[in-house]
């Protein structure tokens, strides 16, 4: 079940990714949805998905990198 919701996190983010303050909006709420290592998890996928999206940088501040 939980492995399900950063599955469908992920899914939701590439979705929203086309503006980045729905993308903030939608990450801080998978932030306080998700277990400490789902958050590990998604920390190493999203700076591999935004290499190419300048724009998304900003967020990775949500994650206190």
């Amino acid at each position: 079940m939980a492995r399900a919701m950063l599955e469908y996190t992920k899914t939701v983010l590439q979705k929203v990714s086309f503006d980045a303050k729905l993308f903030s909006k939608e990450l801080q709420k998978a932030i306080s949805r998700l277990l400490p290592y789902e958050i590990e998890e998604l920390k190493l996928w999203l700076k591999q998905f935004i290499t190419d999206k300048p724009e998304l940088e900003q967020t990775l501040i949500y994650l206190k990198t």
